[in-house]
C-alpha cells in the first residue's frame, strides 16, 4: 500500500447494538508534498506577556494530571488507542495518531509514544532545575525554545507513523527588568487544541487566557496537518529535512506569561471536537472553586485534577451518539458529536519548591513506577500513578485501587 495525494474518503455510519447510530471520522494521512505546500497558512508566532498579576519572582511548575480513553463504541472495532499523553513538571503533551496508518501495517501509537518520550528526555536534561536553577542532570543543555524542542525530539525518534502534536513547556528562564518571569512556550501542530484559564473578576471565576486554534487543512475534520515519518515505499516524496521543516514553518508558536493557579487543558479532536469550550470551563469552575487559605494560594490536590480530565473524556464521549428518531446533542462539529479516542491533560501551576523538586526526583528513582511507561490505550492496559505529586501523594495513590478504564501515559 501507499499513500495517495490528497487522499480523502467520507464519514463513516455505525450502529450500536441498542439501534443508536454513532459517527466516526476516521484521520487520514496526508503526504509530505501536499503538506509542503500549504505550510505558510499554518504558522503562528504570538506573544502573550503581562506583568499584571507578578507578586514575587518564583520558578513555577505544573501539577498535572492526564486522562485517556477511546470512545467505547471505537473500541468495539478497533481497540488500539493512537493517542498519548505526558504529564511531568516542566512538560506537558498530547499527540494524536493518524489511524489510517494502521492500514499501512503500522502501529498509530509507536510515533506518538516515541515523540513525547524523547521530548521528556530532552526537557529533564535542559529545563528541569531545582529552586537556584541548578540543573538535575550531571550534563547540561541549553533551552531554544519549544520549536528547538519538537525538531530535536522528532530527530532522536525512529518510528514510522503519522501524529498531530501539542506540547506546553515551563521556561524558568525567562527575565524582566531583571527579575524571573516564568513563560509557557506553546507549540503545535494538528488539531489538538489547548486552552490556558486564569481566575479574574470580583467572582474569581476563570477566564479564557490563550486558546490555541487546530490546523485542519482545507478545514477538514479528518486532513490535520501532522508530523510524520514514511519509508519511499509508503511516501516517496517525504524526507526527514520536510518534516522538520513542517514544524519550523507550520507549527503554531505560543508564548505566554505564567501565575500561580493558572489551569491548563491540553486535549486531543476527541474532546474539542465534542465539547464547547464554555462546556470546558464550566467544568474547571464546578470542580475547582476558588481556594484561599490563612497562607494565600492553595494548590488543588492530583485526584481533584484526575478528576477533571476524567469528567472533560467522558462528557466529550456521552455527546458522540445519534439517536434514530430521538434527540441529539449538538457539539462543535455538528449534532451527535464524533466517536475517537480521547485525551486530556490537566495542569495546574504551582510554585516549583525544594520539596516538591526533591519529591520528583525520589519517585524517578523508584524502578516500579516506570515498569510500564506506555499503552496502547486500550481498557486492558492498567494505570500506574502518573503526572507530579508531593512523596506523600505518591505514595498514597499508588497504593489505590487502579481503575481499568485509566490510560497509562509518560511519568
Amino acid at each position: 500500500a501507499s499513500l495517495a495525494r490528497g487522499l480523502m474518503r467520507p464519514v463513516a455510519y455505525g450502529t450500536r447494538r441498542d439501534g443508536r447510530a454513532v459517527r466516526s471520522m476516521p484521520t487520514f494521512v496526508v503526504d509530505a508534498e501536499t503538506q509542503q505546500e500549504i505550510l505558510e497558512q499554518f504558522q503562528r508566532r504570538c506573544l502573550h506577556f503581562s506583568e499584571a498579576h507578578q507578586q514575587t519572582a518564583r520558578p513555577l511548575c505544573f501539577s498535572a494530571r492526564a486522562y485517556q480513553k477511546p470512545h467505547p463504541e471505537k473500541e468495539i472495532s478497533n481497540p488500539c488507542d493512537a493517542d498519548a499523553t505526558l504529564a511531568t513538571p516542566m512538560l506537558l503533551g498530547v499527540c494524536d495518531g493518524v489511524s489510517q496508518v494502521d492500514e499501512l501495517g503500522l502501529d498509530p501509537s509507536e510515533l506518538p509514544k516515541e515523540l513525547l518520550s524523547s521530548c521528556e528526555d530532552i526537557v529533564t536534561r535542559q529545563l528541569l532545575a531545582d529552586v537556584h536553577h541548578r540543573s538535575l542532570q550531571s550534563e547540561t543543555e541549553d533551552y531554544s525554545g519549544p520549536i528547538s524542542l519538537l525538531k530535536e525530539a522528532y530527530t532522536d525518534t525512529e518510528s514510522l507513523g503519522s501524529t498531530s502534536v501539542l506540547l506546553a513547556v515551563m521556561d524558568n528562564s525567562t527575565q524582566i527588568h531583571g527579575k524571573l518571569h516564568p513563560m509557557i512556550g506553546v507549540v503545535t501542530m494538528g488539531d489538538c487544541e489547548l486552552v490556558l484559564l486564569r481566575r479574574s473578576g470580583a467572582d474569581r471565576r476563570f477566564q479564557v487566557v490563550l486558546h490555541t486554534e487546530m490546523q485542519r487543512i482545507g478545514n477538514n475534520r479528518q486532513t490535520p496537518l501532522q508530523l510524520l515519518r514514511m519509508d519511499e515505499d509508503l511516501d516517496p516524496g517525504f524526507s526527514e529535512d520536510g518534516a522538520l521543516d513542517a514544524i519550523e514553518h507550520g507549527s503554531g508558536l505560543h508564548c505566554t506569561s505564567t501565575y500561580e493557579g493558572d489551569i491548563l487543558i491540553l486535549g486531543s479532536d476527541g474532546v474539542f471536537d465534542n465539547l464547547f469550550l464554555g462546556e470546558v470551563v464550566a467544568v474547571c469552575d464546578e470542580q475547582l472553586p476558588p481556594r484561599l487559605s490563612d497562607f494565600g494560594f492553595e494548590p488543588a490536590s492530583p485526584s481533584r485534577l484526575s478528576g477533571i480530565a476524567r469528567t472533560l473524556v467522558e462528557k466529550a464521549h456521552s455527546k458522540c451518539m445519534m439517536g434514530l428518531g430521538g434527540p441529539t446533542q449538538l457539539t462543535p462539529v455538528g449534532e451527535g458529536g464524533k466517536v475517537d479516542d480521547t485525551s486530556v491533560v490537566i495542569a495546574e501551576v504551582i510554585e516549583w519548591t525544594p520539596t516538591l523538586r526533591q519529591a520528583w526526583a525520589k519517585a524517578h528513582k523508584r524502578p516500579s513506577a516506570f515498569s510500564s511507561l506506555f499503552s496502547c490505550g486500550s481498557t486492558m492496559c492498567k494505570p500506574k500513578c502518573r503526572g507530579y505529586m508531593s512523596e506523600a501523594e505518591w505514595d498514597e495513590e499508588c497504593d489505590a485501587e487502579e481503575d481499568p478504564n485509566e490510560a497509562c501515559s509518560i511519568l
